[in-house]
């Protein structure tokens, strides 16, 4: 297909590949959908569809993911909903310009056969974003039109043009204030740092922080201060969630919880399998590259020449030893004291099996400045961390625990309502009890 050209969209369901060549210096290339209306904008952030937002609430489009130099959305015509007019089949250019992107091209493909239903090769410049096309209602059908149009603005000029507000890049003093919060929500601080992140994620984290501070709201802590700790699974039974960048989502989200609970910005972080392994700390304006050099898996890793700062997952191992590294977060928090309650969270797909010695651990902190909030990625055996609401003999209950199936699919209001959930009330117990000063 040229440039303008259009065809009918003839079954049912399509899946939208946007490939090219990799080479010296290309940018990462990441492929998104926007539904519109008939007035040419999305309905709300809902109807961006994008490797952070992979799945639309009607199930119509989805982002199925990258693989190497191409990206992939499927979009069951069936499903999408009688108000929208359009899909917009987009991409954006990460570190350069799409006119770096060698043999760009767009195909559509009958979900169900695999044949070609359009392709179209496309050609940029200094674009940083770019629709290659759209699919459109026409006569009681859909059709689909090659646009091959490009934004220098980069994905928040994209966005913007279709109803998204996002904040302006530069100069940060003059921002555009973040999208208005739901009735009765607080105004979102700008923690350190939040003017560095890149347009797109910084609005994600001004629309999450503020949801952090409604669930905190609800249980009568606004305004809760905390130092914050991650804590990652690393075993090889993780491999999966680490190469569909799941646990690089769950890291994004958890950084709007550090930035609305601490000040500066910043998160300690650690890694754990064999053993444990204390990972940089975590500063919000660098989180992109943050993810990019640390969020790994342990020795299944193929393990290519090490960064500055990065850690040795070879050294971190396979199985996973709770004990561990909770007696190293511990060290830490006597070793680095703050005026603040600490709150840790930990992740984990399961396979728990040293519960005495867990239960050892955790037991013995109930008299520290910690609450231990466990989130279990799946259904796989979390063995005492189970049983920790009901298990006596604490001065304070100091563990919180919830297992999700999908954790991607779970709303950020709903996450962060349960990972708060313990959290405000232990705090008014650990007062009481003099384990939290103030």
């Amino acid at each position: 297909m040229s440039k303008g050209a259009n065809v009918p969209i003839d079954v049912p369901a399509v899946r939208a590949v946007l490939s090219w060549t990799g080479g010296p210096g290309a940018p990462d290339v990441d492929a998104s959908a926007l539904l519109l209306t008939a007035a040419g904008a999305v309905r709300n952030d809902a109807d961006f569809i994008f490797y952070n937002q992979p799945d639309h609430d009607s199930g119509a489009v989805q982002h199925l993911g990258k693989q190497s130099t191409a990206d992939a959305l499927q979009v069951d015509l069936r499903r999408i909903e009688p108000d929208i007019e359009r899909v917009v089949l987009a991409a954006s250019a990460d570190g350069g310009t799409f006119g770096q992107v060698q043999g760009l091209r767009l195909q559509l493909l009958d979900t169900a056969s695999g044949a070609a239903v359009a392709d179209f090769p496309m050609t940029a410049s200094t674009e940083t974003a770019f629709i290659g096309g759209e699919l459109y209602r026409r006569g009681g059908g859909w059709k689909f039109r090659a646009v091959g149009q490009g934004y220098a603005s980069g994905l928040g000029g994209l966005a913007t043009d279709f109803g998204i507000s996002v904040a302006a890049e530069e100069p940060p003093a003059a921002a555009a204030p973040p999208a208005p919060a739901p009735m009765g929500a607080p105004a979102p601080r700008m923690t350190k740092g939040e003017d560095k992140l890149p347009v797109d994620m910084r609005k994600r984290l001004s629309l999450r922080k503020q949801q952090v501070a409604i669930s905190l709201e609800k249980r009568g802590a606004s305004g809760l201060r905390a130092r914050v700790v991650l804590v990652l699974d690393a075993s090889g039974s993780m491999t999966t969630l680490y190469n569909n960048l799941t646990v690089a989502r769950v890291v994004e989200r958890m950084a709007a919880v550090a930035a609305q609970l601490d000040d500066d910005g910043e998160m300690q972080a650690w890694t754990f399998a064999s053993r444990p392994a204390r990972l940089p700390d975590l500063q919000l304006g660098d989180m992109p590259e943050w993810i990019r050099l640390h969020v790994r898996v342990g020795a299944l890793m193929k393990q290519r020449r090490l960064k500055p700062g990065q850690i040795d997952m070879k050294t971190v191992g396979i199985a996973n030893d709770e004990p561990k590294v909770i007696a190293e977060v511990r060290q830490f928090v006597r070793a680095a004291p703050v005026a603040e309650p600490t709150l840790v969270l930990f992740f984990s797909d399961g396979g728990v099996y040293k519960n005495k010695e867990i239960e050892d651990e955790l037991r013995a902190a109930a008299a520290e400045p910690v609450f231990w909030q466990f989130v279990g990625l799946g259904r796989a055996a979390f063995g005492v961390l189970e049983q920790f609401d009901t298990l006596p003999g604490r001065v304070v209950d100091n563990v919180g625990f919830f297992a999700v199936d999908d954790i991607d699919r779970l709303p950020d209001a709903d996450l962060y309502d349960r990972l708060l959930s313990e959290f405000p009330s232990w705090i008014r117990a650990a007062r009481e009890h003099g384990i939290v000063r103030g």
